[in-house]
């Protein structure tokens, strides 16, 4: 039986930072695919009721598709999911302004993906 593993590779560029692909697999054979541009799961291979592997989400293969703009396939929604009012918090005292994106609002972490 093989072992845990957990292999890293580039997937391409944003704004000339390197986006890394991961690719965890368990024992069984069990394969997950992850970017670090928006967290995004490009691939997950689990086993169907015979055993056989199939990849059960949707994914892109390259960065283009994902940088396309046109869905976000396999996306975390942002470091946090809602609206942040009138796109300001308040955290140790310090004021934070952010982009709005929703009206007067900050949804779902900004206008654009980051890559970490």
């Amino acid at each position: 039986m093989k072992a845990d593993s957990v292999k890293k590779e580039d997937f391409g560029k944003v704004d000339g930072r390197t986006v890394e692909l991961y690719t965890l697999t368990n024992r069984r054979g069990v394969e997950a695919k992850i970017i670090t541009y928006g967290g995004a799961v490009v691939s997950l291979k689990v086993p169907d009721r015979n055993g056989k592997l199939e990849d059960v989400v949707l994914g892109y293969d390259h960065l283009d598709d994902y940088l396309k703009g046109t869905s976000y396939f396999g996306a975390l929604i942002g470091r946090y999911g809602n609206r942040i009012g009138n796109g300001r918090f308040t955290l140790n005292g310090s004021e934070y302004k952010l982009a709005a994106n929703n009206g007067a609002n900050h949804l779902h972490g900004g206008p654009k993906a980051s890559t970490k």
